[in-house]
């Protein structure tokens, strides 16, 4: 198989912002693998979080570049490439090719049984209170608003997002800039407000102060969470998982810790970075049964790929095979 692999800009709707930083465009890369006529695609979205930039995601790719020429297989893949987002993108990307060359979809490649439409929350950026306020009132009729929180002032912004939406399930990220003393402020009036489940409170290296919290809300891990290798240390933290392929390293693994979480009393979200209609196509597959859905990248988007996936307001269905699987 032939690697290509681009670099696309994908502008935001509006500046989105969360409690490590601000960006106007989803940066992303695109992987196409084509084999006698066919290809194959995937993407990814390079996070400073773990270390990765651009520059390191095409590195990880260039890597495998011989491998992959000389018919590297998906499930050599997992061994050849670590979790994060490379991996995710060729993963993806093999599955599309294999389902193209057998006629067939990934869902039945991988004997899942056929998706159905989902729900998905939207997301409101960590702004000032007014701000958020405004941006809940004009999404109040999501069904599920994920609200960006990890700054002074949360208590206002959490307080202004149920009076602009008072009837929308609400869900909270942390993004990791919460101490337990901010926990312990919130806890209270997120109980008063009706949120639903708190992302990633505390940073996950310090996420061993989770043990010793009363957890009157569900809890979940998002940047504590990686792959099937991070699920022991999660026990009596952590309520639910957040999978996210980029986090994975592709569809493969996702598919296999949902089930290993699931086994274990985890319960399901399924999460994704600012991306585009192409990133979100393999998560559906996961997020059929999840317990929270969090997909919306394409509506955080001005402008997405073609062809994009379908949403009618929070509801997205599955995408084409023209785009994906």
């Amino acid at each position: 198989m032939n690697l290509v692999v681009t670099i696309d800009s994908f502008r935001l709707a509006q500046v989105f912002t969360i409690s490590r930083g601000s960006r106007t465009q989803a940066d992303v890369l695109t992987v196409k693998l084509e084999d006698d006529g066919v290809a194959g695609f995937g993407e990814c979205v390079p996070y400073a979080r773990y270390g990765e930039t651009i520059e390191s995601v095409q590195a990880q790719l260039d890597s495998v570049r011989g491998a992959i020429g000389e018919g590297m297989t998906r499930i050599e893949l997992q061994n050849a490439l670590p979790i994060g987002t490379a991996r995710n993108a060729l993963d993806c990307a093999m599955w599309d090719i294999e389902a193209k060359k057998a006629n067939s979809t990934v869902w039945q490649l991988a004997g899942l049984e056929e998706p159905k439409p989902v729900t998905t929350c939207f997301t409101l950026s960590l702004e000032p209170p007014e701000k958020m306020l405004e941006a809940a009132t004009r999404n109040r009729d999501m069904p599920i608003l994920k609200i960006k929180l990890g700054g002074e002032g949360d208590l206002e912004r959490l307080r202004a997002v149920r009076q602009g939406a008072p009837d929308s399930q609400l869900v909270i990220d942390a993004n990791e800039g919460w101490s337990v003393a901010d926990y312990h402020q919130m806890a209270p009036a997120m109980t008063e407000l009706g949120v639903a489940l708190v992302e990633q409170p505390l940073p996950a290296d310090n996420d061993e102060a989770l043990l010793g919290l009363d957890r009157s809300l569900p809890v979940c891990a998002d940047e504590s969470c990686h792959d099937r290798a991070s699920l022991e240390k999660l026990h009596g933290k952590y309520d639910f998982i957040n999978i996210k392929l980029d986090k994975t390293g592709g569809l493969t693994e996702a598919l296999a810790l949902k089930a290993a979480a699931e086994d274990a009393g985890f319960k399901i979200m399924v999460g994704c970075m600012v991306s585009t209609s192409l990133a979100m196509a393999p998560g559906i597959l996961v997020a059929q049964g999840a317990h929270v859905v969090d997909l919306d990248g394409p509506l955080l988007l001005a402008e997405d790929r073609t062809p994009a996936i379908e949403f009618n307001g929070a509801t997205m269905k599955p995408a084409h095979s023209t785009l994906w699987g």
